[in-house]
């Protein structure tokens, strides 16, 4: 019974993953064509730099962190 069921779930994923990547080539070339694939590159871009700047924060924050712990001991 599992396997029937996995085997129906991956068939089910891979039809899906077909049907939006026949289609996104469709929304593709609108996005060029209007011009606002640059403002979805713009937000991708700037969700990145923003992910990557909360790491560096708080990846700063620990180490201070954890010196400020191992001072007290």
């Amino acid at each position: 019974m599992k396997l029937k069921s996995l085997r129906l779930f991956l068939t089910t994923l891979l039809t899906v993953i077909a049907s939006l990547a026949f289609g996104q080539a469709e929304n593709n070339d609108f996005l060029r064509s209007t011009g606002k694939i640059y403002v979805v590159v713009a937000v991708l871009v700037c969700t990145f730099i923003g992910i990557v700047a909360l790491l560096v924060y708080l990846e700063r924050r620990i180490a201070k962190l954890e010196k400020e712990l191992q001072d007290n001991e």
